[in-house]
């Protein structure tokens, strides 16, 4: 039996496997999205079978969450039917819903599995109310947006479609340079296809450029010995904004990463459920113990309510349409809308050879406001979880204009300042609370580590001097054998699979 749509903001996180799942529905997902062995857009996860589908769908109805299965390659002539035929198997594995991008596979999802929810995927390039209220006419009940949104556009969306579409965002994890996700530079340069798959991250190599015809002519970009990293876009991180996005009427919330490890599928989507149960409290939409006080509904002024065009203007309303218009970057920490003459001249450029700003039609266009509430305070804790993955610089994407995502034209590793250093195995209460774990990094006495329980503040803990014992119960001076399993004292109970992990003593830059 499915889950019906959820009634409040959506937890929508990442599995590359039947493990990667089954970790976000313990640390508070409430949907899923996976690929499976075929049509998805990452081959590089293993990616799930129809019967890990089956499985992983029993699990995550047993406890309240949905399962998403991405169909959203472009397919070639030659791979329709062989589509159908898959798309016809994955609706009796339990699945709740396909996401899909190109028209003709929604056409025949709904003929060949009518009681999948259709979801519209970001591939599609969904960037206004029209594109949104059309694929809802053809069926689909939720169209992830382009990311290349801003959060007026978000709320100008949400004003002008039916209130059961949903609008699904990215919040967290790695940016396509190519922000809509079609793209055709890997497909170019290795005869891996992007739009199918396989995309070998072209934009994340390291690249040093010269321009013959051009002499003395330097591009201000950072360069080191190694070369530029031309595209190499940095990740998103929208913890703690995530009130401005909900507010501005997104209904799912979806973190990057099928490629990831079940740490970071577990530590992220932790925090962001957390982040998500702090804004309906403070909101005053339930209780501390999760107690529904009122109806959710975001904050977003629709056409039809009595105050349309009434509503306060703020910041995010003042930068609406300059992502796009070719408006220099300095203009935005204005509290005015920046005027073309304050516009340097490659900007001005830009905007002559654009329909956008002073040479658009003259309508009577309102943009929606919001209705203002305070900001929503998240502990500082909960905002340190971001740093606590593997990363490379974070931004907020385009969702704040004046704080645009840029490349990283030094570097392509990632920052990494904890690792993972172990797995809890089991606990029992013998002797006063002991932990039985599998290695995967040193762990030695007087060291603090943490615990990451889900639904709460991580454990800190410090391992004590006496007590570590090897599989055999033979005590050992420390914890030093990857891959093995060993057990030490620890009086807090801790649920199984829960990662242990440090701090590292010398924060890192590695590749991933």
């Amino acid at each position: 039996m499915r889950i019906p749509t959820r009634k409040k903001p959506e937890v929508l996180s990442p599995a590359g496997n039947l493990r990667g799942l089954k970790t976000a529905v313990d640390y508070g997902a409430d949907a899923v999205y996976c690929g499976g062995k075929a049509f998805g857009m990452r081959s590089a996860p293993k990616n799930l079978s129809l019967e890990d589908f089956e499985e992983g769908s029993r699990y995550a109805h047993e406890r309240g969450a949905r399962v998403y299965v991405t169909c959203n390659v472009l397919p070639r002539n030659n791979e329709i039917e062989a589509m159908r035929e898959y798309i016809g198997q994955l609706k009796d594995t339990g699945v709740d819903a396909l996401i899909v991008s190109d028209i003709g596979v929604m056409m025949m999802a709904r003929q060949a599995a009518p009681n999948l929810e259709l979801h519209v995927s970001t591939q599609a390039g969904v960037t206004n109310y029209q594109a949104a209220n059309a694929f809802y006419e053809l069926g689909a009940r939720r169209v992830v947006l382009a990311r290349e949104m801003d959060l007026q556009a978000v709320r100008d969306i949400r004003a002008n479609i039916p209130d059961d579409l949903d609008i699904e965002c990215f919040v967290h994890g790695a940016m396509c340079m190519a922000f809509s996700g079609r793209c055709l530079f890997s497909n170019y340069l290795t005869g891996r296809d992007g739009n199918h798959g396989e995309c070998a991250q072209p934009c994340r190599w390291k690249y040093s450029i010269v321009e013959e015809k051009r002499p003395g002519q330097y591009f201000p970009i950072e360069q080191t010995e190694n070369g530029a990293y031309l595209f190499n876009s940095q990740d998103m991180n929208m913890l703690g904004h995530l009130d401005d996005l909900i507010d501005s009427g997104a209904t799912s919330l979806k973190i990057e990463g099928r490629a990831k490890s079940a740490y970071y599928i577990a530590a992220m989507t932790n925090a962001y459920k957390t982040a998500v149960n702090e804004y309906m409290i403070q909101r005053g939409f339930e209780d501390a113990d999760g107690n529904i006080l009122l109806p959710f509904h975001d904050r977003v002024i629709r056409p039809s309510d009595p105050d349309y065009g009434q509503g306060t203007e703020d910041q995010v309303m003042r930068n609406a349409d300059a992502a796009f218009a070719g408006v220099a970057d300095e203009g935005y920490n204005t509290s005015d809308a920046p005027e073309p003459d304050g516009m340097s001249s490659h900007a001005r450029s830009t905007r002559r050879k654009s329909n956008t700003a002073i040479e658009q039609i003259e309508t009577d266009w309102k943009h929606a406001a919001v209705r203002p509430a305070p900001h929503v305070e998240l502990p500082e804790w909960l905002l340190e979880e971001t740093d606590k993955v593997a990363h490379r610089d974070y931004s907020t994407g385009f969702y704040y204009p004046e704080h645009k995502v840029t490349q990283n034209t030094d570097r392509s590793a990632y920052f990494r300042s904890w690792l993972v250093v172990g797995e809890v195995l089991s606990w029992s209460a013998d002797e006063g609370g002991r932990v039985t774990l599998m290695s995967r990094n040193k762990i030695e006495p007087g060291q603090q580590v943490e615990f990451l329980l889900p639904g709460e503040r991580p454990l800190a803990y410090i391992v004590p001097e006496d007590g570590l014992r090897d599989a055999d119960g033979t005590p050992v001076p420390a914890i030093n054998n990857p891959a093995h399993v060993f057990s030490m004292p620890c009086p807090h109970q801790v649920p199984i699979n829960a990662a242990i992990r440090s701090r590292t003593k010398k924060p890192t830059l590695k590749a991933e």
